[in-house]
């Protein structure tokens, strides 16, 4: 038995939360995980895991024994990335991960230029919506779009974003503009289908709930803005998704003093020892260049936001 495998093995299990989901994270086949594990339980003469209808737990020993194959494999590709000069010149292969619609808009083209300068680096790019563990998940670099609840991370802040309502010319041209929050009930809404119908506003430091009528309900953003451009009502909408068509004047930002504050968009990456540097190369290429992204997407909302205001 190949016990670094099998330990390998084992942790894509415990970190995917059962066998099945382990062997699509492995894309090996289920009987030969779950062979693995049964033989890394039989070699160590005790038992790891508890395997239920739903999911699996860790007893005791398999706690103790998971901590410690941790430990081990991340040694062992520590020396591995010291031996292939990962620690010397940027080289190797990089995952990267970024939430979809912000990644595609904003990183991927800064991505495609980071290849073409460094082409003994490969990129792995995953598009997720969810934040992921990046040592479990073996992830090098993540962009974030929140505050970051991870002390344990290091991060740098390349920007920031809001949440803006808005609505076309034309619609505010037949219905009004709204000057309050608490005159959104008057007004046609274009909600997300997998999120409450109202909406959460600061009115004098407090959070209020306003709702609009639901004129249309869409799971996709792309589908959001298409509504909102068409005069269907009103939508919110993030200023990233959005500032062609608030430097345009398409959509036309209202209620700008009740926005919220804004959040933040972070670098984030884990650090063992020393820092690759692969990693290094890409945190200091893209850095400056989705900086000055975020700056003129944030530029295009607030003139529009001061326009719409004055």
């Amino acid at each position: 038995m190949d016990r670094l495998d099998a330990m390998r093995v084992l942790l894509a299990v415990v970190d995917a939360g059962s066998i099945t989901a382990g062997s699509r994270k492995l894309n090996a086949p289920l009987p030969s995980v779950s062979r693995k594990v049964a033989d890394l339980e039989r070699h160590l003469g005790a038992r790891l895991l508890v395997r239920t209808s739903r999911n699996l737990q860790l007893t005791e020993a398999g706690r103790e024994y998971v901590e410690a194959a941790r430990r081990i494999v991340a040694d062992l590709e520590e020396a591995e990335r010291r031996a292939s000069g990962e620690y010397e010149a940027p080289r190797g292969n990089l995952t990267v991960t970024m939430p979809v619609e912000f990644g595609n808009r904003y990183v991927l083209p800064i991505a495609l230029g980071f290849l073409e300068e460094h082409p003994e680096i490969s990129l792995n790019l995953v598009s997720l919506d969810r934040s992921v563990h990046l040592i479990n998940e073996q992830v090098d670099v993540a962009i974030r779009l929140a505050e970051l609840a991870d002390s344990s991370l290091y991060a740098v802040k390349a920007g920031e974003f809001r949440l803006l309502t808005c609505a076309s010319p034309a619609y505010l041209a037949r219905r009004g503009v709204p000057n309050h929050p608490c005159d959104l009930p008057a007004h046609d809404g274009i909600m997300f289908n997998n999120r409450p119908f109202f909406w959460t506003f600061e009115v004098d430091g407090e959070p209020l709930e306003a709702y609009p009528q639901t004129r249309l309900e869409v799971n996709t953003a792309a589908n959001c803005v298409a509504a909102a451009l068409e005069g269907c009502g009103i939508a919110r909408l993030f200023d990233y998704q959005i500032p062609e068509h608030l430097a345009s004047g398409a959509l036309v930002p209202i209620l700008p003093e009740h926005g919220g504050p804004a959040r933040p968009i972070h670098i984030v990456y884990s650090r063992q020892g020393l820092l690759a540097v692969k990693v290094r190369s890409f945190i200091d290429w893209t850095l400056p260049r989705l900086r000055e992204a975020c700056g003129q997407y944030r530029s295009a909302t607030l003139s529009d936001g001061l326009r719409s205001s004055g």
